[in-house]
């Protein structure tokens, strides 16, 4: 087996802001407290250091090893550490510590902007990414029509790229980092940007790279969906470690989907906010399981016995758009159906509540795990899909003695 990437005890640690206390006289006590050695009076009870310093480690001792011609997915929650993972390897940002070792030229697709001059036209950025990626202009005469054609700009080709908009740049940085000539394509969540017919090009075009050319795959996304169409290999990361790694890509769709109710003791658990999450337009509460009376389920729910999904929010202030809200339901890595606030629904300022009723034995037993995601149409995401942040699962106790249809709703 030839290696494409290994990553030894890569670690990355960010110093926040040194001295800002709010006044002169506290940032000087605090600037003469470090200058003396001593500790800063004024610091964070709680809070790591390094080097004197208040930070976080974005990553700590990560290890892994990637085969070449392996399609991975990179997976976890939201400050898990993975964009500064891809940093990392793209050679954007450098570690605190580790190392390590790349065999074959990396093309990425991180932020939108990244690798593209401004000023410069959709043309000449393609040149300019294949010189850093050692490629000679010949090469890239070769590949240039394919590029142009793959993102669908041709019309602004020859038009400065600080005038492209976000879905314009995300087609020609994909095309460009798809069809240069390197061993290792790295894609992060910024594939989102593009519209949903450019995400299915690009993710068949990044299966055909991987599967027929043999070039190594890294993708980042909380789309679920994409992540299991693409990979084929998984890493799971949270708080910038390495918790779980599989050869299995729905291995470790499962485990992160259950990982964070895989450890509570109650077989039913609902979801709180605990004031984590926040949006003015749309802010949800809580998730609960309920029987058909109004208890909550804190036990596994009995096959044979009806219950019901209370979902409650709040509006603070209207935002002038239409609210999609969604739960997906997982059992293990399958997504096995969908429920949402429906679409002609109004919702006003105020507190609300959605009670989705659930008839007996329409769930055959076993565990569950619903993932919340919402967003203001046409506009922005309140909560993406399968990004963690709600989330809840159920158990279904019983027997299934008996085939019965249900339809649901």
């Amino acid at each position: 087996m030839n290696t494409a990437i290994k990553v030894e005890q890569l670690s990355k640690y960010y110093r926040l802001g040194v001295i800002n206390n709010g006044t002169l006289f506290r940032d000087l006590q605090s600037w003469w407290a470090r200058k003396r050695g001593k500790d800063d009076p004024h610091a964070k009870i709680g809070s790591t250091r390094e080097d004197g310093k208040e930070g976080f480690w974005a990553l700590k001792d990560v290890d892994f090893e990637i085969a070449q011609g392996a399609r991975v997915g990179i997976i976890g929650h939201n400050g898990a550490g993975k964009s500064t993972l891809l940093k990392i390897l793209s050679g954007i940002t450098v570690p605190t510590k580790g190392t390590i070792k790349i065999n074959g030229r990396i093309s990425s697709l991180l932020e939108v902007g990244t690798g593209f001059h401004p000023e410069l036209t959709g043309r000449e950025n393609i040149y300019l990414n294949g010189a850093i990626l050692g490629m000679k202009k010949r090469e890239v005469d070769k590949k240039i029509d394919e590029i142009i054609a793959f993102s669908e700009i041709e019309e602004h080709i020859d038009t400065p790229v600080k005038r492209y908009s976000s879905g314009m740049y995300v087609r020609l940085a994909f095309a460009v980092a798809a069809h240069l000539d390197s061993d290792i394509l790295i894609a992060d969540e910024v594939l989102a940007v593009g519209d949903a017919a450019f995400q299915k090009k690009a993710l068949g075009k990044m299966n055909d790279i991987s599967a027929g050319q043999g070039r190594t795959v890294l993708f980042v996304s909380h789309n679920m969906a994409a992540v299991k169409s693409l990979c084929n290999k998984g890493i799971v990361l949270e708080k910038g470690r390495v918790v779980y790694s599989s050869e299995n890509i729905e291995n470790c769709m499962a485990w992160y989907l259950n990982g964070a109710l895989a450890d509570k003791s109650n077989k039913t658990v609902s979801w709180y906010n605990s004031g984590k999450f926040y949006n003015e337009f749309f802010c949800p509460e809580k998730l609960e399981f309920i029987s058909a009376d109004g208890i909550l389920f804190t036990e596994a729910i009995p096959y044979d016995k009806e219950f019901a999904i209370s979902f409650s929010f709040q509006i603070e202030k209207q935002s002038g758009l239409q609210i999609g809200f969604c739960f997906d339901f997982y059992k293990g890595s399958e997504k096995i159906f969908s429920i949402g606030i429906p679409e002609d629904e109004k919702i006003e300022i105020g507190e609300h509540k959605f009670v989705f009723k659930i008839p007996s034995h329409f769930f055959l037993p076993g565990k569950y795990v619903v993932s919340g995601s919402g967003s203001l149409k046409q506009h922005s995401w309140i909560m993406k899909p399968d990004s963690g942040e709600l989330v809840a699962s159920f158990e279904v106790a019983g027997t299934a003695t008996e085939n019965i249809n249900v339809s649901f709703f």
